[in-house]
């Protein structure tokens, strides 16, 4: 086969307060930056699904056109110039013909300025083009709030399965071998789709704990010929449109068997709702828990500041859980990384070993949030310039701009000039900070973190923090959503929601 590739990656938070502009994509903000043409073949050993995709398809023979791979840290809205831009040179190529089927690397998230449903809208486009017979696969992130357009004119969608991302090249490859199953059976491929009535917290979907891993369990055992594939995406619960919210769909090539694979996954959680709630923390709280078990502790307590998480639309630089540690006096505990190129710059130009009066971070526009003011000493300064050696971009180079150490009473801060979720280890050891030696580490992230902090972890404690990312999804400010779902496990639908309600709960 001659096989079309492209992908563009947003994961989009309506309520967020930063949006998603053109060089966000170039620079890709914690994704690899954007690529064409054979560029893109340098994300073979990437763990991305276009990378798993690009080996299963060269390693059995098949010639691959690639035309651009481009991604961004979740943020508000994809603006129309990004997603006509890129989406353009995508549907160019498209136009150009000259293959025999499409795979595109999308997230499922989407929101632009113009469209709810970014995904949907590109593959219409390209169905458009193409006609309905032209195979058209697509792999979607987790987090994917998948729309009855991607269903429509994508032939095949298939999902991650795990929360820490480690398994997207796997997805790449499991579309591979999906359009390859389309390609060479002949026969027509059914359907099945549930939606779960409920949205989940962020927090709730980690697969390395229940209930979460005993779910996709389920999924894989179900995978049994003539089941090709079944998917499950949570769905990313801060995008106000109607179709936000998990889904469960299954493809065979026997109507019946998709139907039974979809009826017993949609069944187990709908058995389990309960299961998928989240206890959070109040900032005060994480810090005291912090101190009292990290005193007796050989490994560090990680907190997890969930609210301003990068990935999920946060704009990394609130100070709800920097007031808390030093409110209660926490000692060798360290925070990574607050997003502040105003403050990073002012430490270099100082220099190491100097005390400079900042007014830090603080920008969110949120509530309760404000910037840090007072007296920091510059204790470390670098390029930014790393490599992730942990496990879910491994090998990846990254950039944080201009980075500083800045300390003040027992909290070691962590600054950088550009915004990036703490999935890896060396974005603390860049700023000159030895995680493993912290008693405390608060972490701007809610699950990715785990991959590769885990295995250092005495205890994990999750905080809201006053941030723009709700972990509770029960507390945004819905308007447009499907009025039957439940705002979060076992809540409220949203028909029945109102001000006073949700201002209580």
């Amino acid at each position: 086969m001659k096989i079309l590739i492209a992908g563009f990656q947003h994961e989009t938070n309506t309520f967020a307060p930063t949006k998603a502009s053109y060089s966000s994509f170039v620079q890709g903000e914690g994704f690899p930056p954007m690529v064409r043409g054979d560029a893109v073949f340098g994300l073979r050993d990437v763990n991305v699904p276009i990378g798993g995709f690009i080996k299963v398809m060269e390693a059995n023979g098949h010639e691959l056109k690639p035309v651009i791979w481009a991604g961004a840290s979740a943020s508000a809205h994809v603006t129309t110039d990004a997603f006509e831009r890129i989406g353009g040179e995508i549907l160019a190529a498209v136009e150009a013909g000259g293959f025999d089927a499409i795979y595109l690397d999308l997230h499922g998230a989407m929101v632009t300025e113009q469209h709810d449903d970014g995904e949907g809208e590109l593959l219409e486009r390209v169905r458009r083009i193409v006609g309905a017979r032209m195979p058209v696969v697509v792999s979607l992130d987790l987090h994917a709030n998948v729309t009855a357009r991607m269903f429509e004119h994508a032939s095949a969608l298939v999902a991650y399965r795990t929360y820490p991302h480690v398994d997207m090249a796997e997805t790449g490859e499991r579309a591979a071998r999906l359009l390859e199953d389309l390609m060479h059976e002949g026969r027509v491929l059914h359907r099945a789709v549930r939606r779960v009535p409920f949205l989940i917290p962020v927090n709730g979907m980690c697969t390395l704990v229940e209930p979460a891993r005993g779910m996709y369990q389920l999924l894989e055992d179900l995978e049994e010929r003539p089941v090709v594939t079944v998917s499950f995406a949570p769905g990313f619960p801060a995008a106000d449109f109607p179709e936000c919210g998990p889904t469960i769909w299954a493809y065979a090539f026997d109507k019946a068997a998709a139907e039974h694979a979809a009826d017993a996954l949609f069944a187990k959680i709908a058995g389990e709702e309960a299961r998928w709630d989240v206890p959070f923390l109040t900032p005060d709280e994480a810090a005291l828990e912090a101190i009292r078990v990290s005193s007796s502790a050989a490994k560090p307590v990680i907190i997890a500041d969930t609210q301003d998480n990068p990935g999920v639309g946060g704009d990394s630089n609130t100070m709800g859980m920097v007031r808390a540690l030093l409110r209660n006096g926490a000692t060798g505990a360290a925070v990574g990384v607050i997003w502040d190129a105003e403050a990073a710059a002012a430490a270099h130009r100082a220099g190491v070993g100097t005390r400079i009066s900042l007014a830090l971070g603080g920008r969110s526009g949120v509530p309760g949030d404000a910037p840090l003011e007072g007296v920091f000493e510059v204790e470390h300064l670098s390029d930014g310039r790393f490599r992730f050696d942990g496990p879910m971009l491994n090998g990846m180079q990254g950039e944080l701009g201009p980075v500083a150490c800045l300390r003040i009473e027992g909290v070691r801060i962590a600054v950088s000039s550009v915004k990036m979720q703490v999935f890896d280890r060396n974005l603390f050891r860049v700023a000159g900070i030895e995680p493993e030696q912290m008693k405390i580490l608060v972490n701007k992230s809610s699950v990715h973190f785990r991959a590769d902090f885990e295995a250092i972890a005495e205890a994990i404690l999750v905080a809201k923090a006053p941030g723009p990312m709700a972990a509770d999804p029960v507390d945004l400010p819905w308007t447009r959503l499907d009025p039957a779902i439940r705002l979060r496990p076992l809540g409220p639908s949203f028909s029945e929601s109102d001000p006073a309600r949700l201002a209580s709960a």
